[in-house]
């Protein structure tokens, strides 16, 4: 009757279309995010806090040892 000829269809295919657009737009801005974090979200490994903590003097050799060792278990 108003001749667009779609239909049920045409709704669909438009959700569908917006569906995939959020999805990409979710994607790329968890992708830039993570990029500009390095991957890791600023967060640092314990043995690296570890190290600099010996680095700076905090911290003995063995007392380094002794940690390092702890952590690796």
């Amino acid at each position: 009757m108003w001749g667009s000829g779609y239909g049920m269809v045409g709704g669909l295919m438009m959700l569908l279309f917006w569906g995939v657009v959020i999805v990409l737009i979710v994607l790329a801005v968890k992708w830039f995010t993570n990029n500009q974090h390095g991957g890791t979200l600023g967060r640092r490994d314990a043995i690296d806090i570890l190290r600099e903590r010996f680095a700076a003097g905090e911290i003995d050799e063995e007392e380094f040892e002794r940690r390092k060792k702890a952590l690796e278990r």
